[in-house]
């Protein structure tokens, strides 16, 4: 059911083909999976997705992009991911992740001024940088992980019921007949 609204609004992927970002992959666009819905690539969409969405770095879109070509992931899918970090998302779950970073080195989590200049770079990011990145790297890390297994155990049972109820609409379909 998802697979079929997800597909109708879905744009053409000659679209992305085109796109002027994604020209430079040029003849890798071509893989079938880039493009198609199916368990192996939506989840390891979700894994690319999420994971570069967690991992502060610029050009996050043409690395996810660059991601789902080396694992065959659904392109488009792991592309639209990433702005799950955006400027509304991203300060509570860079902070939650320097947090965890500052647990997990056992670092104090010393309050910190932001401020969104060179000299701040250059003085305050220094002293968050090792328990910012911990923190990012062990969250993407796992979202990565926990989306593939939830979206294949999600695929896998939303198969299973159609199946199931296929198999009863034929057992359903043979009795009826039976009876006339």
């Amino acid at each position: 059911m998802a697979k079929k609204i997800i597909k109708k609004y879905f744009p053409d992927t000659t679209k992305f083909r085109d796109h002027r970002h994604l020209k430079m992959f040029g003849s890798l666009l071509n893989s079938p999976n880039l493009w198609h819905f199916n368990r192996y690539s939506v989840s390891m969409a979700f894994s690319v997705g999420l994971f570069t969405a967690l991992i502060p770095v610029p050009f996050q879109m043409v690395l996810a992009a660059a991601l789902a070509i080396l694992f065959r992931a659904n392109l488009p899918i792991s592309v639209a991911l990433v702005w799950i970090t955006n400027p509304f998302t991203m300060p509570p779950i860079f902070y939650f992740a320097f947090k965890l970073g500052a647990y997990v080195l056992d670092v104090p989590p010393t309050g910190f001024h932001f401020e969104a200049s060179i000299s701040w770079l250059t003085t305050g990011f220094l002293h968050i940088w090792k328990p910012f990145l911990m923190g990012c790297l062990i969250v993407g890390t796992l979202s990565a992980l926990l989306s593939n297994i939830i979206i294949r155990l999600i695929w896998r049972y939303t198969v299973t019921r159609l199946w199931q109820a296929r198999r009863l609409k034929r057992k359903r379909s043979r009795l009826l007949r039976d009876r006339d």
